[in-house]
């Protein structure tokens, strides 16, 4: 029973600190922190106009999405890549988007593979110059289409918690290797093309060979194992 002395509903706002939260989050995964970088509660409340509280709030969420790492008696940092993470995220993400592409592939009909359409023409239209940033968000925003069409409401819970750690991870391989121009269109319609014979099967199969190439050339990275 809902008490008689809360007479008025709660604020359609966001509290300050999932908007704490958002930005910071927005912040790591563009790359305006680096790796290793000292997050000083200080700092980021008077940059967001915000008292301490939302920040220490988001940086404890940021903690549990593995952005940040939290130091006794030392604060806050932004989390080094290593071999370890590389190795978790891509075995998570390959688990929950097998599921993701077995059951979008049947859903999906004209209108799912007409999105995906509208970004493979975009991809097929990049060139050597293209920004590793934008080639991220191309390749999130197909994958994404995955997801939205896998009537799964845990299963995307589950990717839009990894999703940041996922682009720090292509932002790191396309940096690393920028032969999008090269494999990023190519790579994307053979999996689009898989997930079009409406088998979850090869849909599978398909998921398992596309995100292996992105792996692969992580694991070629000079990282430090943990």
């Amino acid at each position: 029973m809902i008490p008689e002395s809360i007479d008025s509903p709660l604020p359609s706002q966001p509290a300050l600190g999932d908007l704490a939260t958002d930005v910071l989050r927005e912040m790591i995964t563009a790359g305006t922190f680096q790796p290793g970088q000292h997050l000083k509660e200080s700092v980021l409340a008077d940059a967001l106009k915000v008292s301490r509280g939302p920040i220490r709030q988001a940086l404890a969420r940021l903690e549990v999405e593995g952005h940040v790492e939290l130091r006794r008696h030392r604060g806050a940092f932004v989390s080094t890549l290593t071999r370890a993470d590389v190795e978790e995220v891509h075995t998570l993400r390959g688990a929950i988007e097998r599921l993701a592409a077995s059951r979008a592939c049947t859903r999906m009909q004209g209108k799912g593979f007409g999105e995906m359409d509208a970004v493979l023409e975009q991809m097929k239209g990049v060139d050597t110059t293209i920004d590793p940033e934008d080639a991220v968000l191309l390749d999130l925003q197909f994958h994404d289409i995955i997801y939205a069409y896998c009537d799964h409401s845990r299963v995307r819970r589950v990717w839009a918690s990894i999703r940041g750690q996922v682009t720090v991870f292509l932002r790191a391989r396309n940096a690393s290797f920028p032969d999008f121009h090269e494999v990023g269109y190519i790579e994307h319609l053979e999996l689009r093309d898989a997930l079009a014979l409406g088998d979850p099967q090869a849909a599978q199969d398909g998921i398992d060979k596309h995100i292996s190439g992105a792996y692969e050339r992580l694991k070629r990275l000079n990282l430090p194992d943990r």
